[in-house]
């Protein structure tokens, strides 16, 4: 079955179903973890455009110190964060298109190849919203493959945020069949720069569609433990925060993303 076959009103409607249901009937046993176990799920996040390289090299410094999976920057600080980090197994992920999406595939791709140059090895691409919306999926779905490809040749994760506030239910499944046949390793809520971010709603629905063999990365808005495993029990496997090393000491931050 095609991409083409997956994104019908008929199949998006009955996944929407079946999710409905499976929200009733589900019992799954609440994961619980220690604020420790999970650093290694968190993304230590720095998106903000008056980010200075004091702060990206106090970022680089905690998530060494905390084993966090890895810091997440705007390209332009790839570089800085691969040579403070690169003797630690810490990872470097950056952001592709950000925060809107509607860059061309060309330039997304070549941004993403520059940051793989420079030491990135995990990939946040923002997803052409408004194609989307227009119900253009084949623009969608060859932006998506273009970073998807790039970075299975480059041995990279990637992930493509779907920024949830501004989608419906229905075209948040559209995202998520797209990614899945476009060959992404996750499927991600929020820019963290928009209305809202991420919501268990969300997380949970996203999961439903893409399965045990693709990843949810929540990001938006957590600022405590709380809200950390309220994404975990939802089916997220890695958490986007700037709140990090507050989370894991069970304290709250009052921070936007």
């Amino acid at each position: 079955m095609s991409w083409k076959d997956l994104v019908t009103e008929e199949n998006v409607n009955k996944i929407l179903s079946e999710f409905s249901e499976f929200e009733i009937s589900k019992n799954t046993p609440e994961i619980k973890l220690s604020a420790q176990e999970f650093a290694g799920m968190i993304d230590h996040t720095l998106l903000k455009p008056d980010a200075t390289i004091s702060e990206i090299n106090q970022l680089c410094e905690e998530a060494m110190q905390n084993n966090f999976a890895s810091v997440c920057v705007n390209p332009s600080y790839v570089d800085a964060c691969f040579n403070l980090i690169k003797s630690s197994n810490v990872k470097v992920c950056t952001v592709i298109g950000f925060p809107l999406g509607a860059t061309t595939t060309q330039s997304k791709y070549l941004e993403a190849e520059e940051a793989i140059k420079n030491g990135a090895e995990e990939l946040d691409m923002v997803i052409n919203i408004g194609k989307l919306k227009d119900k253009d999926y084949q623009f969608v779905f060859d932006d998506l493959k273009s970073i998807a490809d790039l970075s299975i040749t480059h041995l990279c994760v990637s992930k493509v945020i779907l920024e949830t506030c501004l989608l419906s239910d229905e075209e948040k499944v559209i995202a998520c069949l797209l990614a899945k046949e476009a060959g992404l390793n996750f499927v991600k809520t929020s820019t963290g720069f928009s209305k809202s971010g991420a919501t268990v709603h969300d997380v949970a629905l996203m999961k439903f569609v893409v399965g045990d063999k693709f990843q949810v990365k929540a990001s938006g808005g957590i600022r405590s433990y709380e809200d950390a495993i309220d994404m975990i029990n939802a089916g997220a496997t890695r958490l986007g925060a700037s709140a990090g090393v507050k989370i894991i000491a069970g304290q709250k931050s009052e921070s936007s993303y």
